[in-house]
């Protein structure tokens, strides 16, 4: 990767965070574009998230082990002709870690291996090859690199950094650790996931409530102050279009009835607002304004540890 220039210093986890709460205004539309794509992405794939995220989880188990082990692996050896092979597979474990009960993780596995995207052989399961290939992480990987440089404009603006990297250039140095990055991504985000299936119970709940977000951070005539806490107070209220049950079943492929019935949760646990038109949109009141608050403060630090490994790692790459 030797066209990727080198970070000129050491950037500090603190100082990193510190720049995203000051100016998340400018990261918030591709931050929120990755979550709404991605679980649309993972609805996609089998009609059910959490089959899709188990498929994740049996993946990133190869990612623990490559970094345990200190191996690296580049993004095109990794997907290149081959199976994913986990040795034993753990109910228990999968179910603690993913905040999903054992009896529904268990059905699940049963369904993916009826549906030949995984493979038994005794204790050991195999991801096939077509599996593999169609939960690679290219859109991601695209999104990931969007933000970053997106937050890498900041650091030059702030004259911390004298160098702005293209997005082409931070896929490039995160393909060619991709082990190490996807890692950390996952790490990432899986936390990100069980904060919001501790609230939401549901992470259908979650993908049709982040394209009424999306719909409100992406209006035109929204213009709010840089920082996150004004940033989020500003967003609530501001869309007055709103989208409607349908647009959602259409954006997110869950069918509407079922739309329709996790909006009513939503609305009545106060994240979302319906108007007279029937139309919803984001204006989170009460204790689900404070409940988004705290998660949002926990996933900014993730995010901040996140983008403080990943941006080291592209300067020992380039070094």
């Amino acid at each position: 990767m030797n066209t990727l220039p080198s970070l000129s210093e050491h950037i500090d986890e603190k100082i990193i965070n510190k720049v995203i709460q000051d100016n998340f205004a400018a990261l918030a539309p591709s931050f929120f574009t990755l979550t709404s794509n991605w679980f649309v992405r993972a609805y996609n794939h089998y009609k059910d998230i959490d089959k899709f995220i188990i498929i994740i989880y049996l993946i990133n188990i190869n990612l623990v082990y490559f970094r345990q082990n200190g191996l690296k692996i580049d993004y095109d050896t990794f997907y290149k002709d081959k199976s994913i092979e986990v040795n034993k597979i753990n109910i228990s474990d999968i179910s603690k870690d993913l905040g999903v009960p054992k009896e529904s993780i268990r059905r699940k596995v049963l369904e993916l291996e009826n549906e030949g995207t995984i493979k038994r052989s005794g204790k050991k399961i195999f991801i096939v090859r077509s599996t593999l290939y169609s939960a690679r992480a290219t859109n991601t990987l695209t999104e990931i690199a969007t933000i970053l440089h997106e937050f890498n404009k900041i650091l030059k603006k702030e004259k911390l950094i004298t160098e702005v990297y293209t997005v082409n250039e931070i896929i490039s140095a995160m393909k060619e650790n991709f082990s190490y990055c996807w890692y950390q991504f996952n790490k990432f985000w899986f936390a990100y996931m069980n904060r919001w299936r501790a609230e939401l119970k549901d992470l259908e709940i979650l993908s049709i409530g982040m394209v009424v977000v999306i719909n409100a951070v992406k209006n035109k005539d929204f213009s709010p102050k840089k920082n996150l806490s004004s940033y989020r107070k500003e967003l609530m209220g501001s869309d007055s279009r709103g989208v409607n049950a349908m647009s959602i079943s259409e954006i997110t492929g869950i069918p509407r009835p079922t739309v329709v019935r996790k909006l009513k949760y939503l609305i009545d646990k106060k994240f979302l607002h319906i108007n007279k038109k029937k139309l919803i949109t984001f204006d989170a009141k009460e204790s689900a304004f404070v409940t988004t608050g705290k998660m949002v403060k926990q996933n900014m630090l993730g995010l901040s540890n996140f983008i403080y490994k990943v941006f080291n790692q592209i300067k020992i790459i380039n070094s």
